[in-house]
C-alpha cells in the first residue's frame, strides 16, 4: 500500500549513492564528474553498470549547478520520488520480524538534517518505522537522504494528514503511545519502555502540539543540568530511543 509519489528528488554523495545502488531500489542516471573514477567513484561506475544503471560525465562547473548541497563529492543520483507507506505496512515490518512494534512520531520535525540524523539512529535501533505530518514538517528529500547516511533507505516512513488520528490507529494495534515533554516528572529510565511502542519525539522549538500531548498515555522527560534547556530534536531522539532497546534486550 503505497502513497502517491511527491516529486523526483536526487541522491548526493558518493556513500549515500552507494547505499542507493546496494539497496536495488530505482535509480534514473547517476551524473559523475568528468575525470573522477578513482576510489569509491570507479566502485560506484562498476556497480551501476553492472545493474545497467546509465551514468553520466558532466564538468564540474554543470556538476555544481545541479547539486542540492554542497558536498556532493563528485557524484549525483537521479531517482524516482521517495515512497511513502501505510502506517500497516510499518506493523507487518514488525509482525514479519515478529516483534513488538516500535515506532516513532516526529511532532513537526521542520529541520531536514534532524530527520536525516532521526532516520539513521531508528535505523540502527532497529525502529521499525516513522510516522511524519504532511503539514509544517520536513519530507523526505535528498538532504535527509545523505543526512541519513543512506539509512533512509531501509526504513519505513508513513506520511499522515493527522498524527493523532495515527495515534490512535496505533493503540487500537496495542501500542502504547510515549511523548516527550520536559514539563512532567517522570524520567525517561524510569518508564518502562517494552513492548509495543510509539515514542512522539515534538518540534525543533515548540516541543510537541498540546493535542499530541493530550493523546499520549505518559510522558518522560530527559534531565537537564546545564543552563540550557533543551537538546537537539535528533540527540534526544537517540537518548530515550536507546533507553527502549537497552530495556528489550534484559
Amino acid at each position: 500500500m503505497k502513497e502517491q509519489k511527491m516529486y523526483e528528488d536526487q541522491v548526493e554523495g558518493r556513500n549515500s549513492v552507494l547505499e542507493l545502488l546496494e539497496s536495488g531500489k530505482d535509480i534514473n542516471k547517476i551524473f559523475v564528474t568528468k575525470g573522477e573514477k578513482h576510489g569509491s567513484i570507479h566502485k560506484i561506475i562498476a556497480i551501476a553498470k553492472e545493474k545497467r544503471v546509465i551514468v553520466v560525465e558532466k564538468d564540474k562547473r554543470q556538476m555544481e549547478e545541479m547539486a542540492q548541497t554542497r558536498n556532493y563529492q563528485g557524484v549525483i543520483a537521479i531517482v524516482p520520488p521517495f515512497e511513502y507507506c501505510q502506517i500497516e505496512d510499518i506493523l507487518e515490518v514488525a509482525k514479519n520480524k515478529k516483534e513488538d512494534p516500535f515506532v516513532l512520531l516526529l511532532d513537526g520535525i521542520e529541520d531536514p538534517h534532524n530527520l536525516g540524523s532521526i532516520i539513521r539512529t531508528a535505523e540502527t535501533a532497529g525502529v521499525h518505522g516513522i510516522i511524519i505530518p504532511k503539514r509544517r514538517a520536513a519530507c523526505v528529500n535528498s538532504t535527509v537522504n545523505k543526512v541519513s547516511a543512506g539509512a533512509v533507505e531501509h526504513m519505513k516512513v508513513a506520511r499522515v494528514t493527522n498524527l493523532t488520528d495515527a495515534m490512535e490507529k496505533l493503540k487500537k494495534e496495542g501500542l502504547w503511545i510515549c511523548g516527550t515533554d520536559i514539563q512532567t516528572d517522570t524520567y525517561y529510565y524510569h518508564q518502562d519502555l517494552t513492548g509495543a511502542l510509539g515514542i512522539v519525539i515534538g518540534n525543533e522549538g515548540s516541543g510537541m502540539s498540546q493535542k499530541v500531548r493530550k493523546n499520549c498515555d505518559f510522558l518522560v522527560k530527559i534531565p537537564m543540568k546545564g543552563k540550557v534547556t533543551s537538546l537537539n530534536a535528533s540527540v534526544s531522539t537517540g537518548i530515550i530511543v536507546y533507553e527502549a532497546v537497552k530495556q528489550r534486550l534484559k
